[in-house]
């Protein structure tokens, strides 16, 4: 119970956190989700073991001229791509393979179309209809947040089927499902406060739980190489920045194609 309440309380203050920025200006809400990229990276870099400001340098630089100035959106268009390329490879290698190749190079391309990238496209997905829309993103939090959440009392309460216990042995059938059930509840009702139709709401529901859900995975399989439970202890009851916003970071390049791809066809 004391471990419940704690990471009740440790998700209050970040859940809050989020809020204050995103509805105070889009200035705010760069700025802080710039400080928890840069949490994050720095624990991906310890978990891949491997120092030096140069994975900094190009956050900074990512964030500013493609969250912040929004250039040339073929541009944008290009990253996004090949960040959906790098994650289908990364879910090839933890779903199919059971392995992740770390080489140098390969260090590098999951520093900038996983971590890097994840985080540029969660900030321009405000802005992705032109408007700072921070319902929109809003939305798309409390889908993961839900998500999460009802997996983890689903799976600590009925969980009995093991997902994939090789990667991660907490992980259940029963709370995989669990969490969609709840992300889809949560789509319904953000629904009736939105001008998006119900199948857009459920749709993105639907991608937020299974990638989620996926990138979720592919993270305890960067825990385990390793060798640690969490990617830090920054906030107690979750462990670090990294084991909070792991699986919105591997969805967002999909959900930022989604809506691309609903906008132009509606």
């Amino acid at each position: 119970m004391k471990e419940v309440i704690v990471r009740f309380l440790s998700g209050v203050l970040y859940v809050s956190i989020i809020l204050f920025s995103l509805f105070m200006s889009r200035e705010w809400y760069l700025g802080i989700l710039f400080i928890l990229a840069v949490i994050t990276l720095n624990e991906f870099l310890k978990l891949i073991s491997l120092k030096g400001i140069i994975a900094y340098i190009i956050l900074v630089l990512s964030f500013y001229f493609l969250g912040y100035k929004e250039i040339n959106s073929i541009l944008i268009l290009i990253l996004l791509l090949v960040t959906i390329l790098v994650n289908l490879f990364l879910i090839r290698d933890v779903l199919v393979l059971d392995k992740i190749s770390l080489f140098k190079s390969r260090r590098y391309f999951c520093i900038i179309f996983y971590i890097i990238s994840g985080f540029v496209f969660l900030s321009l997905t405000p802005s992705i209809r032109k408007d700072f829309e921070p319902e929109l993103v809003l939305g798309i939090f409390i889908l993961a947040w839900t998500n999460d959440t009802f997996a983890y009392l689903v799976g600590k309460g009925f969980g009995k089927r093991k997902l994939m216990q090789r990667i991660s042995p907490k992980k259940t059938i029963e709370g995989f499902f669990g969490g969609m059930a709840g992300a889809l509840l949560a789509g319904f009702i953000i629904f009736n406060f939105t001008s998006d139709n119900l199948a857009f709401w459920l749709f993105l529901a639907l991608l937020v739980s299974v990638l989620g859900t996926i990138g979720d995975l592919i993270q305890s399989k960067f825990k385990r190489l390793a060798g640690v439970k969490d990617s830090g202890n920054i906030m107690p009851g979750h462990g670090g920045v990294y084991d909070r916003l792991d699986s919105i970071i591997f969805a967002s390049p999909f959900i930022y194609l989604f809506i691309i791809i609903i906008n132009y066809v509606s």
